[in-house]
């Protein structure tokens, strides 16, 4: 794929989701819609999607154990040091830590990485176990991070059941089961009859052009301004987009060795913006809930338009 082929891949990204911006700037569709639009794609049409190409995946090449351990590394030494850059600028509440580091190490799956990758390679199968990890390992230390912290929960009820009710929370949503239940019945070789994942296909096309758009109505309609950026909110967007990817790239290529497609897949997953999960838990636990929605927005539009610097990396390292 040459340069220019790259750059022509994200024209679709960008007229779903500049439409979205321009029809809630001119009021055409409501900007409040977005929830709609969004939850459409987080609780069925991605994880349609996921389903059917993890069930008709090649595993044993899906799961590459080298590159999920370097970026799970990566995520690790990520998280170290966005925790002790919080602590040197005074944040002491664990919650706002862990805000802070699932702003500067999680990425938006479900509605930026997984559209972006169908529409740049035509498949988005390299998320998956990243999408894994990060929900089944980096939210739940998240949600356990804000149970334990909650000022105003029950004494009475111990870290454990804590613990089992934030593992349940991350298990349950849409997303994992998707993930499970393919990886399931694939190695289970249980035969899905052909219309059913031909349906399953059907409503995961619409996953990437509704997300898109869904994210592109909900920044039009925010009224945030690049002049209200605080110091800290500019420092936390470029370290997810530029710190991270270039941390993972490190990391997979000169410690672990990963090359070729997977070194490509990685940076690229770890250059996508904060997650839209991150303004949720914000309002869930009442803990920088501005900051929050600042930093799921604006990471979106830094991404955006440094996707096609990144899509030239892509291509030379290709």
């Amino acid at each position: 794929m040459g340069a220019l082929t790259a750059l022509e891949k994200l024209v679709p990204v960008v007229l779903a989701f500049g439409c979205g911006v321009l029809l809630a700037r001119r009021k055409t569709v409501p900007a409040d819609s977005s929830r709609a639009f969004a939850d459409y794609a987080f609780l069925f049409a991605v994880p349609c999607y996921l389903f059917g190409n993890i069930y008709t995946s090649d595993l044993g090449v899906l799961f590459n154990w080298r590159a999920i351990l370097a970026y799970a590394t990566t995520a690790a030494l990520a998280v170290l040091a966005v925790g002790v850059l919080a602590g040197l600028r005074g944040v002491r509440d664990p919650r706002a830590v862990a805000l802070r580091i699932m702003a500067g190490v999680q990425v938006n799956t479900a509605y930026f990485a997984v559209p972006v990758f169908i529409t740049l390679f035509g498949n988005a199968a390299p998320i998956f176990p990243v999408l894994l990890f990060q929900v089944c390992v980096l939210t739940l230390v998240i949600i356990s991070i804000m149970e334990l912290g909650r000022p105003e929960r029950d004494a009475t009820v111990g870290p454990g059941p804590l613990l089992l009710r934030a593992v349940g929370a991350s298990l349950a949503t849409p997303l994992v089961l998707a993930c499970n239940a393919g990886i399931l019945l694939n190695l289970l070789s249980l035969h899905v009859p052909k219309a059913v994942l031909d349906g399953f296909s059907f409503v995961g096309d619409s996953a990437s052009p509704v997300a898109l758009f869904a994210l592109g109505l909900h920044l039009g309609g925010s009224g945030l301004t690049v002049r209200g950026t605080s110091r800290e909110e500019i420092g936390l967007i470029a370290f997810k987009c530029l710190v991270f990817p270039l941390m993972t790239w490190a990391v997979c290529a000169t410690v672990f060795g990963v090359g070729g497609d997977w070194l490509k897949y990685l940076v690229l997953i770890a250059a996508m913006p904060a997650p839209q999960n991150l303004f949720i838990f914000a309002q869930r636990y009442d803990i920088g809930v501005d900051m929050s929605a600042s930093l799921v927005i604006k990471s979106s539009v830094a991404a955006l338009f440094l996707l096609p610097l990144w899509m030239q990396w892509a291509v030379h390292v290709g």
